[in-house]
């Protein structure tokens, strides 16, 4: 396990400040949506963060590669838990890729992919169910294609903050 996330680690190429810096935002935004009541604004996001919303768009234009799921997904939390042993729900399975998509990670991502901003959830729809590219999105929602890479990565950060919340208080 330890050679493979090892492997893992070596071949991911996006750096690890921005990494830490999607880390930042995802907490963040668990941290307002907690206060709030409610999934929080760019603005809102940009002001806990300590940044003008300017550069809060950079440091989102900058994670474009940014991914649900990540090596350090499946390293052990303070608590010994890992962030995806409560949706992997048939630990026996040779596939956990499939176990999860079987299990109560589906569920718990339709849940937090409905509880996404209504523009969030239509690029998401645009880009992973009609498979259109970032400048076919730009011209539907009448934004730039930079503009749309930000509101991915942050429609990302936003499913990643709602997950391991639920996935922390078992809230599945």
């Amino acid at each position: 396990r330890g050679a493979m996330l090892d492997e893992l680690r070596s071949a991911d190429w996006l750096p690890r400040s921005v990494r830490k810096n999607m880390r930042d935002v995802e907490t963040a935004i668990s941290q307002l949506e907690q206060q709030l009541g409610k999934p929080p604004t760019e603005n809102e996001v940009a002001k806990k963060l300590q940044l003008s919303l300017d550069d809060y768009y950079e440091m989102l234009g900058d994670s474009s590669g940014h991914q649900l799921i990540y090596y350090e997904d499946f390293h052990e939390s303070e608590n010994g838990e890992h962030f995806l042993d409560r949706f992997n729900t048939d630990n026996n399975s040779g596939d956990p890729i499939k176990s999860l998509l079987d299990g109560d990670f589906r569920d718990a991502l339709v849940g937090a992919i409905t509880a996404l901003p209504e523009r969030e959830k239509i690029l998401m729809g645009l880009y992973y169910e009609q498979e259109l590219n970032l400048k076919e999105i730009g011209a539907v929602m009448n934004v730039s294609e930079s503009r749309v890479c930000q509101l991915h990565s942050q429609a990302v950060a936003r499913l990643r903050a709602n997950l391991k919340e639920k996935s922390w208080t078992g809230a599945v």
